[in-house]
């Protein structure tokens, strides 16, 4: 089961993205917040595998996020889910170590198979 932290700032799209990912048997949305301090607490807590994130978070915003995920929770895989998909945004996503960029304006099957890339470990 890949448990999934869901962090944006409009409680519709995640929302939106629970309900997509809730058909997937292998998938667990273990919790959701709009705040990207309140996720590192919850990261903490939780554990989960992957945080899917927005990039317009209040006070610590998805790139900065991020940032402090792969320095304090290195095994927990970043997905940014964006409107912002220009190519300043996702140079800046990967430098900050995120696994995968994907667009809020592509096909749901998109940030799937990234959730479901970004917990894959080479050997």
């Amino acid at each position: 089961m890949i448990k999934i932290l869901l962090v944006d700032e409009q409680a519709s799209i995640r929302r939106g993205v629970r309900m997509r990912l809730g058909l997937e048997s292998d998938f667990s949305v273990v919790g959701e917040t709009n705040d990207g301090w309140e996720a590192l607490v919850l990261v903490r807590e939780l554990q989960p595998d992957v945080v899917v994130t927005g990039i317009r978070l209040p006070q610590l915003d998805g790139i900065a996020l991020t940032k402090r995920l792969q320095q304090d929770f290195p095994s927990c895989a970043v997905v940014i889910l964006s409107l912002y998909d220009d190519p300043i945004t996702q140079d800046l996503a990967k430098k900050a170590g995120a696994a995968f960029f994907v667009s809020k304006q592509k096909p749901d099957g998109d940030l799937v198979d990234a959730i479901r890339n970004a917990v894959i470990k080479p050997d």
